[in-house]
């Protein structure tokens, strides 16, 4: 919720596999664990940052999308804080002598 709003989305549609996630913010179930009222409690919140906001459950075979963007999510966060330089021009050579390792 927080990266569409951080996008300038003004409607959220969002899916999730978790038959108990979907149902107590939609008010059908009452949370019960103290955690899980206050994860609702941030949801009513950023539901307000929205014209429209709707929560729906899919098959968790159908999630392997919503799945592939949170693991995208997380790691795009976990950059953040990275460190990086770029290159204006392509280079084969490395200038701190050290061995460059390559990623596929």
């Amino acid at each position: 919720m927080r990266m569409a709003q951080d996008a300038g989305a003004s409607h959220l549609l969002a899916y999730s596999d978790s038959q108990l996630i979907v149902k107590q913010v939609n008010g059908e179930y009452e949370a019960k664990e103290e955690s899980m009222m206050q994860y609702l409690q941030q949801i009513e919140e950023l539901k307000t940052k929205f014209k429209s906001f709707q929560l729906h459950q899919i098959p968790r075979e159908e999630n392997i999308k919503a799945d592939s963007l949170s693991k995208l999510a997380s790691a795009l966060e976990d950059c953040k804080n990275m460190a990086y330089h770029y290159a204006a021009s392509a280079s084969t050579t490395n200038p701190t002598g050290y061995p460059a390792h390559f990623i596929k």
